[in-house]
């Protein structure tokens, strides 16, 4: 998944882990950040994650990782793309 930001805004991404758990729940969220964007804000539910992102360089491409551990003790990984251009 790739997403496009301004370099001058703030935005919330999120994952929404539902089918994965398959009614297993999140018991912590940790947000993997590259340095360039700066992670202003995070939160989750039972079955989801959100992130709020700032800055980055106009041209550049950014990973962001969301790992988390479940209540059953799994732990896994999803990441998407963040690409920042002027807007």
């Amino acid at each position: 998944m790739i997403f496009t930001k301004d370099p001058n805004a703030v935005l919330d991404y999120s994952i929404d882990w539902t089918r994965w758990l398959a009614g297993d729940q999140i018991a912590t969220s940790e947000w993997i950040i590259p340095s360039g964007l700066t992670r202003m804000a995070d939160s989750k539910t039972s079955t989801s994650a959100t992130v709020w992102l700032s800055g980055g360089s106009v041209g550049q491409s950014y990973t962001v990782t969301n790992r988390i551990t479940t209540a059953a003790g799994r732990t896994e990984d999803r990441s998407f793309i963040v690409r920042v251009e002027e807007r």
